[in-house]
């Protein structure tokens, strides 16, 4: 019954299934169920990474108990054993009562829905009732609050409100409100509070188990667990809670420096680690920029060495298709007519190498003959064009658009005997 009304479970297997994988420890089975209402991560049953734990059990834990005053006098041991079997009636009947309502009805405390609304509320309501002059409360969840004790390795406080505890009033403001504990608490550790009648607070009730009011709890990361080290009950007066608080904190402050220390190491290590990380890094980035380089030259150089390949090909091939062509022409040519027709003419042609070629024409042949003889000697330029000595002009022997068939050797002026220069313009 206990384990259903705790972790809000319905069914009993399923409780039982809860409590065997925390090995039936029924507060971290109540914590976890309680972190997945809430949607947070959880304490007790955490990824494996780094679990989260508040350890409750330590038998270190420092417990002050402040026991209220007895009676004093006759009068009031009197008036004491005179409401006892009263006071003792009532708390047995509202016992029953509440067990008995529980079987009807659950306890809606029971269904964590709004944590942080519940701790919200509770601030709100105690600053109504109290005004604003109180420690800095914690505005977030219980497990928030863990979570950023042990982030910040910084100690936290926790405070349980009990609103129907006779003590509870007097002790928010005589002790708990007071410019001293105030300034002690905002100044020390986080601080984290809430009322008892809502469900984040009973719930947290249910996983810290306290015995009485005012109730106030100190949680501090301890051998890597988030652990309860001391535990503070009853109306504490306020010169009284500071005493304690410190002694708690002067007892467990080893603990916290070696926390300290450790995760000061582990951050340098990572640190160190990051810095080698990086210096690899950079030492990989310049090994591949220099293989990168190294490519682009060798890319380069046979980029360099393909286009003078290239080159020399399209020269072989444009010296194949010259060759091909003064042949062509060379087989085209018109026989040389002999030496004693009276229409020959006889024509020595002095080339840029300063040889001397000669050969006859008939006067009624086309000057393009004569380019075509000349182009299909070896020793001619690619380009050129012919010219006379005297007077100098260049002999029209190429078709244009103004005159597409060239002149024939008569019309063009040429005696039986020329002599011809041949101008290189293959630079032009």
């Amino acid at each position: 019954l206990n384990c259903l009304d705790l972790t809000g479970l319905e069914s009993t297997g399923q409780c039982r299934r809860t409590l065997e994988q925390h090995n039936w420890n029924i507060e971290a089975a109540v914590q976890d169920r309680l972190n997945e209402q809430e949607g947070v991560p959880s304490v007790f049953n955490p990824p494996p990474s780094r679990p989260l734990q508040v350890n409750t059990a330590d038998h270190r834990v420092y417990s002050y108990i402040v026991s209220r005053p007895q009676p004093r006098g006759l009068i009031g041991w009197s008036y004491h054993m005179i409401m006892l079997p009263f006071r003792l009636t009532y708390y047995t009947l509202l016992d029953i009562f509440r067990f008995a309502l529980r079987w009807v009805r659950p306890d809606p405390r029971g269904r964590v829905t709004d944590p942080v609304g519940d701790v919200v509320s509770f601030i709100h309501s105690f600053e109504e009732k109290y005004g604003r002059s109180h420690p800095v409360f914690y505005q977030g969840t219980y497990s928030q609050a863990l979570n950023d004790a042990k982030r910040e390795l910084r100690y936290l406080l926790v405070y349980l409100h009990g609103e129907e505890n006779q003590d509870t009033d007097q002790f928010c403001r005589s002790t708990l409100c007071t410019e001293e504990v105030l300034t002690f608490l905002n100044t020390r550790m986080l601080f984290w509070a809430c009322s008892t009648s809502r469900p984040e607070g009973y719930r947290v009730s249910q996983a810290l188990r306290e015995n009485t009011y005012p109730f106030l709890a100190m949680i501090m990361l301890k051998d890597r667990k988030m652990t309860v080290v001391g535990r503070l009950e009853g109306l504490i007066q306020s010169e009284d809670l500071l005493n304690q608080l410190t002694f708690i904190m002067e007892a467990n402050q080893t603990y916290l420096m070696s926390e300290r220390l450790e995760r000061e190491e582990r951050n340098q290590t990572q640190v160190l680690r990051a810095q080698q990380d990086e210096a690899y890094l950079e030492s990989l980035r310049a090994d591949q920029e220099k293989d990168r380089r190294k490519r682009e030259e060798q890319e380069k150089v046979q980029a360099e060495e393909e286009k003078v390949r290239q080159t020399v090909l399209a020269e072989e091939r444009r010296r194949r298709t010259l060759d091909e062509e003064k042949e062509r022409k060379s087989e085209c040519l018109p026989p040389e007519p002999p030496a004693d027709d009276p229409d020959s003419v006889k024509i020595v042609f002095k080339l840029p190498n300063d040889t001397r070629v000669e050969r006859r024409f008939l006067f009624q042949q086309s000057l393009t003959v004569i380019y075509d003889f000349l182009f299909s000697l070896k020793e001619t330029p690619e380009k050129f064009q012919i010219v006379t000595n005297f007077p100098r002009r260049v002999l029209p022997c190429l078709p244009t658009e103004e005159q597409p068939n060239p002149p024939s050797l008569k019309e063009a002026g040429l005696s039986r005997s020329e002599v011809l220069f041949v101008q290189d313009l293959t630079d032009d």
